[in-house]
């Protein structure tokens, strides 16, 4: 008698615990890859954001114009843009102000850029602790479903009076399906966090260099 082993065949077959864990596994690679593709998203966007932002910066320009307009564009930038213009606009503020030194006045605007840059990384942070769960805890969570799924095919076995190949070979094949289904979820998702994570590392760099670039040219320009 040949047995079905097929692989929606042995998925339905397999006991109630190890089709949970496969389900919990199909669930979470589903929103790993959700937040893969939304997290490559953001990043390119934020490189791109940057390398405009920075071209208009170091074009020279009047810095009071380029507040202006980066205002007008958006009330509330984002990146290098909304460093300079948190800085920007408490360095002016300010400035208005009497009796306050040219130097607390350059470090009011770092204080101001330092919070700003802080809400930067913590956007571009997100949803990276969520993959790097999935990529350690993952295969553990699809090795828990083949052991049970194991214990219940030898189980099976101690009411048979003779043991084959045939009789314990689906369970355990279902059983190591769990396994699979783990690897599937934690493999890219260790892929994207190390690559994420180490792009996200260099835009904070950038966004820390700008931070002290601006901060160095708000100082020649309180003291002139």
């Amino acid at each position: 008698m040949s047995t079905d082993m097929s692989f929606f065949h042995l998925i339905s077959g397999a006991s109630f615990v190890v089709q949970m864990v496969m389900l919990l596994l199909l669930v979470v690679s589903m929103a790993s890859w959700t937040m893969i593709f939304r997290r490559r998203t953001a990043l390119r966007d934020a490189r791109v954001a940057a390398n405009e932002f920075e071209g208009r910066f170091w074009s020279g320009g009047d810095l009071a114009t380029l507040f202006r307009e980066v205002s007008a564009h958006d009330q509330q930038a984002m990146g290098t843009a909304g460093i300079f213009q948190a800085g920007f606009n408490e360095y002016a503020r300010l400035r208005k102000q009497a009796g306050i030194e040219p130097r607390a006045i350059v470090e009011g605007a770092q204080r101001v850029m330092r919070v700003a840059l802080s809400r930067e990384i913590d956007d571009l942070e997100t949803h990276l602790s969520f993959l790097a769960t999935v990529g350690s805890t993952s295969p553990y969570v699809g090795l828990f479903g083949t052991v049970w799924g194991i214990m219940n095919a030898f189980r099976g076995l101690g009411n048979a009076q003779q043991a084959t190949l045939a009789m314990v070979a689906p369970g355990i094949a279902e059983a190591l399906i769990a396994t699979a289904m783990g690897l599937f979820a934690a493999i890219p998702a260790v892929i994207a966090y190390n690559r994420y994570s180490n792009e996200v590392e260099r835009l904070i760099n950038r966004y820390d260099n700008f931070l002290e670039e601006f901060s160095t040219i708000l100082q020649r320009q309180v003291h002139a």
